[in-house]
């Protein structure tokens, strides 16, 4: 597993966010993998969201950064994939919370929603906070069974 490198990856509408935050996790030291798109020409977020999505699922990357016009259509193809715990933030403290209670690996932004400037520091705060525990890991191992599970639960206690 590449630990420390950030998988990044967009569609057009997130393109440009997506080049920025890549400049500040290079100016951070951040070993990065960008996953595309490569320019702003119009490409479909499920192609890049699967891509992304599938390598931190299969444990090739522990972290990764997914950013389309409103965060929304990356959110849902991210979430699709197991022990991928994508996050839509819009501030800081949906970043925090992301992290310290959901220990998403995955940080989803809107690159037509947010600033440039907000958008980086959702960025610095959710790579810079660590997950609680406690509490909440007993949370994480009930969606674990969930994503082993999935299909044959159907009630609030099989879990």
């Amino acid at each position: 597993m590449k630990e420390k490198t950030i998988a990044l990856a967009s569609d057009h509408g997130g393109y440009t966010l997506k080049e920025a935050v890549k400049g500040l996790l290079l100016k951070e030291g951040y070993p990065i993998e960008d996953l595309g798109p490569h320019g702003p020409e119009s490409v479909d977020y499920p192609d890049y969201g699967a891509k992304l999505a599938a390598r931190i699922s299969e444990g090739e990357f522990s972290r990764g950064i997914l950013a389309c016009g409103t965060g929304i259509g990356m959110s849902i193809v991210a979430n699709k994939f197991p022990h991928v715990r994508g996050a839509l933030c819009h501030d800081l403290y949906t970043a925090t919370m992301s992290r310290q209670h959901n220990d998403a690996n995955i940080l989803i932004l809107g690159g037509r929603i947010l600033e440039t400037e907000m958008a980086l520091e959702i960025v610095k705060t959710w790579l810079n906070t660590p997950f609680e525990g406690e509490r909440h890991s007993r949370r994480l191992e009930k969606i674990k069974t969930l994503d082993e599970n999935l299909f044959s639960l159907r009630e609030p206690g099989d879990l």
